[in-house]
Order: C-alpha cells, then structure tokens, then sequence
C-alpha cells in the first residue's frame, strides 16, 4: 500500500496554499524533564545537530524552534527523514502540513475539502489532537467541528488512518503517521568520553549507547601492527565512517602495543597476563582522556562475557583510576549486543577477520577472580613506564 502522507497536490480545492508549509514536525522526550534553563540548551543543542546533518546530506531546509515542537520546512523529505532517524534528542517525527498564522476555522475548511484525498469510503479514522493553552477552542469542541465534516466511519481503538491536529500559537500542524526517532539526548550536552575501540562487535555498539545519552566520543584503538595486519586498524577506520552517521566528526586514536604486551608477557604469569594488558591500556587511556579533556572513558564491556570481564577484575582493571570506566552493555547479552550492532550498521564490518592484540596474547586459563594483591606485587617488578611514554609519542591520530 502507497504511504498515507501529506502532501500539497493539484487535487486539493483549498484556495490559500500560500499559507501551508511543507516539511517535518518532530517532538522532543526526557528534556522536558529538565529545567527551563537546560531545556534552552538542550534544544540548542538538538537544532545545532539537525542544521549539520541537514546540510552535509544537502537538504534544502529552514529551522524554526519553538516551545515543544521544532519543524523544519524542506521539500526533500527522504533524506531529512534519514537524517531524523539517527539524530539524538527526538522521540518522534512526522512529515506535515503546517498553517503558518491561520487560524481553525481555515484548517477545518482545509480538512473538509480534502478528506477524501486521504480516506477511502471504506476506511475507518480517528483524530487525535493537541493544543496549547492559547487555542482558546476547547479540545472535544475542535474534534466535534472537524469531525462533522469527514463523512467516514470512526473508530478510535483501530482506525485505518490517524489524523493529527495541533495547534499552537504560530499555526496548525496536520500529520497523519509519527516515525520513532533515536531518543536520547542531543549529541554533545553531556561533555566527551574517550570509548576503547577493538574493531570486535561489542565496542562500537557501546559508544553508539554513550552517544545517545548525549556524550561526544573521542575513540582509542590498541593495535600490535607490524607483529601483526593493519586489518583492526582498517576495520576501526571503516567503522568510524559509520560513526558520523550519529556524530559531526570523530577523533581516532591508534597506540601501538605490542612491546608493552612483550613486556608483560616475558614477566606476568600466564593467568594474570589479560588483567594486565587492560590495565595497562585503561592507564593509557586515562592519559589520553586528561589530555582531551574527556570526563569517562567507555569500554564495551559486558557483565561475565569472558573472565576478564568480572566484578573482581573489574576492579583491579581499573583500580589506578581517577576518572570513571562506563559501560552500557553491563547488562546485556551477546546476542542483544549482537542486534545493537546490526541496527546500526556495524555488525559486518566488526566481524571481518583480525589479529586482535589481546588474542595474538591470550594465554589459557586466565583467572576470572584476580587479587589485587598478587597484582601489586607483580606490577613492582614490570618497568614500562618508557614503553608507555613511547607508545603515546608513536600514536597516530585521525580526524574523520
């Protein structure tokens, strides 16, 4: 069936079409939970990110931000519909008719003269309408004017079309079908984060979770190139490409460290050897994190997935930290990160064959329940504060 939308076409009688306005309507979620000064910023913020993805997609468009509703003018509705479906910030969007200035009674003259464009005679309908408080005309009396003149069958529980009517002090919106936007908050309201990525499943679903409550990435890819390819370092960069989808730009780290994990490798029993190669990179990227000013860094991480990733090594990993380790997959399983993945695009390149730098190391039995003790004691005779210095002076940074 043909997509039920708004459109402006020579099959409508309405006279005045200079007055309709095509584009987006689109309605924000949790920040109204906030208060009016952050709302202001937030919003900002989300109008911000919609005018960057707009224009790099080549949108023709206007921006007008209101108290509860943004709407943006375009006529190009597939691609600022593509780009409304992976910005933060939106709960809903809906393509619509907008009546700049008019008042009901030429929405209801509009709604009666063009009914049977949108509605078959066999189809059921339903309004569903909102108001601000300046629309003096009272809710049920708006429903009982319009649906007067729409000679089909009503059916509120389970109708064939939806009729959206809102009216707000600059106008009326007429919408007929909400699209799921991303949700979250607006990308770059919650400061930055440096997230370690692997060029494996789980990391890049992991920074897709932190950007969406609103924090910018920088991102820190480990590699062990020449011992190994450049094929976690090629698949990092692929992934990043996706990345811009939900971000304007993307730093990428690459640090070397395959001498670090030589060192540790010579001098750590093998059961303690992964604790040691995370903790030695959460270090490092600690360091990172304070040079960029990043406030947390982000791992993918999940609960139990493998031994390293226990509560006991969870807190010997990152027990020399001073800024926090997040980890939005805590709780998920494999295969719900699995479909995270998929859902944004970077499943198929993630599960392209590499040489990690932890697996080229990987002993068996590695301990799921370190001592903090053993490790101390381990790590006074492990010098590799010249390893790390040199790693981070041979790092090469990307700016995508």
């Amino acid at each position: 069936m043909k997509r039920f939308v708004p459109v402006i076409s020579k099959k409508m009688s309405y006279k005045n079409t200079e007055k309709i306005k095509q584009g987006i309507v689109l309605a924000w979620g949790e920040i109204f939970l906030k208060s009016a000064g952050v709302q202001k910023l937030l919003k900002k913020r989300l109008v911000n990110n919609l005018f960057h993805f707009l224009k790099k997609q080549g949108v023709d468009f206007k921006i007008y931000s209101w108290h509860e509703r943004i709407f943006i003018e375009t006529k190009d509705f597939k691609k600022a519909s593509s780009v409304l479906k992976k910005t933060f910030g939106t709960v809903w969007f809906a393509r619509t008719l907008f009546f700049a200035g008019a008042n009901f009674e030429e929405l209801n003259k509009f709604i009666k003269e063009n009914y049977q464009n949108w509605i078959k005679r066999d189809e059921s309908f339903a309004l569903r309408i909102k108001k601000d408080s300046l629309i003096k005309k009272g809710t049920m009396e708006i429903i009982d004017e319009v649906a007067k003149n729409i000679k089909r069958k009503v059916n509120l529980s389970h109708p064939k079309r939806e009729i959206f009517i809102e009216g707000r002090k600059q106008g009326w919106f007429l919408y007929f079908k909400k699209q799921k936007g991303q949700g979250g908050l607006p990308l770059g309201s919650q400061g930055k984060t440096l997230c370690l990525i692997s060029g494996g499943i789980d990391s890049p679903a992991a920074a897709y979770l932190i950007t969406k409550r609103g924090a910018e990435n920088i991102w820190l890819h480990f590699h062990s190139f020449p011992l190994v390819s450049e094929k976690s370092i090629e698949k990092v960069k692929e992934t990043a490409e996706i990345f811009l989808n939900y971000q304007p730009k993307l730093k990428v780290y690459f640090v070397p460290f395959s001498e670090i994990q030589k060192e540790i490798k010579i001098n750590i029993p093998a059961k303690y050897r992964v604790l040691f190669y995370r903790r030695k990179m959460l270090e490092i990227a600690q360091k990172i994190a304070q040079k960029e000013n990043c406030q947390a860094l982000v791992t993918g991480e999940s609960l139990g997935q493998v031994s390293s990733q226990t509560l006991p090594n969870f807190q010997i990993t990152q027990e020399k930290l001073k800024i926090p380790v997040l980890r939005p997959l805590i709780g998920l399983d494999k295969e719900e990160i699995i479909d995270l993945a998929k859902q944004i695009k970077t499943f198929e390149i993630s599960i392209k064959p590499q040489e990690d730098c932890c697996t080229l190391f990987v002993p068996k039995g590695q301990t799921a329940a370190g001592k903090i003790e053993i490790v101390k004691k381990l790590e006074k005779d492990l010098k590799l504060s010249r390893l790390i210095l040199r790693s981070l002076k041979e790092a090469e940074i990307i700016i995508r």
